[in-house]
């Protein structure tokens, strides 16, 4: 029997096999022709968060909240959510080498932070240049009950963490810090990001009174290669040093924006991209007289979008768009307060955003004593263009003042959560631009103890609600808030936290958009065909 013959026998085994296989494994249903479902809604079973290193000054202390909402049907039982710093893994050859040179006199010392954390802490790289173990810095143990820990160092590194099985689905981790004193004093909180591919920020400056920098964090363990461009007034600001910035594994690397052009803007639209890799981006802007806080990035381009959670005392609000496609966009500003929907006085009848342009609007104390939220559309007989849009909000006067940024948002289509929150200055903002909505609130139970309260709130259709959010009854530690719709129309939500410091009315606004815990699965058939 020659070799053609056995590999035609074979093949026919082995195809036989698939096919039984198959027949076994169909359903009992007879009919076996294609049909339409409806996608699953399954949790998802891995999330990554980044969260960027901190702060440089030697007055910062940063407290950071990890926290997983409890009750996601289907999201079964295991799994691990850690945070530990980031750590480039050294080239094997360096390693080799270092540690025949070092083998001799090396020591091994671990970090020195006095931290307190829900982990195990960290160890720095091993003298002989071995890869050092890394242990987790904040480890999650459960759904619904938050962790909680601290770095009250200059030299605090970033944070990259992965969550598995049951702690997955909408895994939210809060990173807050209080720097007392120096040109970059406040209040600089923000959600830790997911990796990703393409971010918009705009509302950072390369202005003389502004230090801002953008903080590219790489989880994995290949390098990336990003790109970073800027936009201004009359369009894109020239750079020779943008385009491809190396991102080593696992670490993250602060670029000053001052540094990447010549041109002093106060308002700019900076867009994070990567050649190859994935990165978590966010934007540390510090003013020289108005304090600083994170600048998160803007949703996606849309032609309406929803810019919620003006603080009701706000004395200044500045309004940045930025068109990113080829057209133009005429857009109708609207102020969404506690009573209704109006076109602010200090507002144009439209704002014209040239294509690839920044355009700015000063608002002043917009809000006129009432929460509000900022609602950007296209304008009568205007096409739908696509913007990000983002807010600089100040609060305070002379010398006293604090600045925060609130980027555009998607509503909450099924989760959000704020992680880190106290038992006084939190405030929820829940602005519903369309019809009325209803959502609910859950206040977890706090990291130090206490039990979980819900309660519901009712939106009226074009108007923002900012409400003192529920406490945990005996409240030990930091809480989360995590927001459900329930009925009605679409609900964007932002929290405010604000700390009160010599009096200086520090406060960080953050965003909550949807966690994307729960992904559509396709539904799948046996089709014998694909063995034709």
């Amino acid at each position: 029997m020659n070799r053609t013959t056995l590999s035609l026998i074979a093949a026919a085994t082995a195809l036989a096999a698939v096919t039984g296989f198959a027949a076994v494994s169909a359903p009992d249903s007879a009919d076996t022709t294609a049909t339409t479902k409806t996608p699953a809604r399954l949790p998802v079973e891995r999330s990554s968060l980044l969260c960027p290193a901190p702060s440089t000054s030697e007055l910062a202390e940063t407290a950071y909240t990890s926290f997983t909402p409890a009750g996601t049907d289907g999201a079964g039982t295991g799994g691990t959510a850690e945070l530990a710093p980031s750590v480039a893994p050294l080239d094997d050859a360096t390693a080799a080498d270092d540690e025949k040179k070092d083998n001799k006199d090396e020591e091994k010392d671990g970090e020195k932070t006095g931290d307190t954390a829900g982990g195990d802490g960290a160890k720095e790289p091993a003298a002989d240049g071995a890869a050092a173990e890394v242990k987790p810095f904040l480890a999650l143990k459960e759904p619904g009950k938050p962790v909680s820990g601290t770095k009250n160092t200059s030299d605090a590194p970033a944070l990259v963490g992965t969550a598995t099985g049951r702690l997955a689905p909408g895994w939210t981790t809060q990173q807050t810090t209080t720097v007392t004193g120096g040109e970059g004093r406040g209040l600089f909180g923000t959600s830790c990001t997911s990796p990703d591919t393409d971010f918009w920020f705009p509302g950072a400056s390369t202005d003389d009174a502004r230090q801002d920098y953008v903080h590219l964090t790489n989880p994995d363990d290949t390098a990336a290669v990003a790109d970073i461009a800027l936009y201004g007034k009359e369009g894109t600001l020239k750079s020779d040093t943008g385009e491809g910035i190396p991102v080593p594994a696992r670490s993250s690397v602060p670029v000053l924006l001052s540094t990447l052009t010549g041109e002093a803007e106060p308002n700019v639209t900076v867009h994070v991209s990567t050649r190859t890799g994935r990165v978590g981006a966010v934007v540390n802007a510090a003013d020289e007289k108005l304090g600083g806080d994170w600048l998160a990035a803007s949703a996606d381009p849309a032609p309406r979008v929803v810019l919620p959670g003006i603080p009701s005392d706000a004395t200044s609000v500045r309004l940045v768009v930025f068109a990113p496609g080829e057209d133009d966009a005429e857009l109708k500003v609207r102020l969404a307060g506690e009573s209704g929907t109006i076109v602010p006085a200090s507002a144009a009848e439209t704002l014209n955003v040239k294509s690839g342009m920044t355009a700015s609007l000063d608002l002043g104390d917009v809000t006129k004593g009432e929460a509000g939220s900022v609602l950007l559309g296209p304008a009568e007989g205007a096409g739908e263009t696509p913007v990000v849009a983002a807010l600089r909000v100040v609060r305070g006067k002379g010398t006293d003042q604090e600045v925060a940024f609130i980027p555009a948002t998607g509503p909450v289509t099924e989760r959000a959560t704020a992680a880190d929150n106290r038992a006084k200055g939190s405030t929820l903002s829940l602005a519903a631009p369309d019809g009325t909505g209803k959502v609910k609130v859950t206040a977890s139970a706090g990291s130090g103890g206490g039990e979980q309260v819900v309660k519901t709130y009712t939106v009226k259709g074009g108007t923002t609600q900012a409400v003192t959010p529920p406490v945990p009854q005996g409240l030990k530690g930091s809480y989360a808030l995590t927001v459900e719709p329930e009925s009605g129309g679409p609900v964007h939500a932002a929290r405010t936290l604000a700390l009160t410091q010599d009096g200086v009315p520090m406060f960080t606004v953050q965003t909550l958009p949807d966690d994307r815990g729960m992904v559509s699965v396709p539904a799948t058939k046996e089709d014998l065909s694909v063995l034709k």
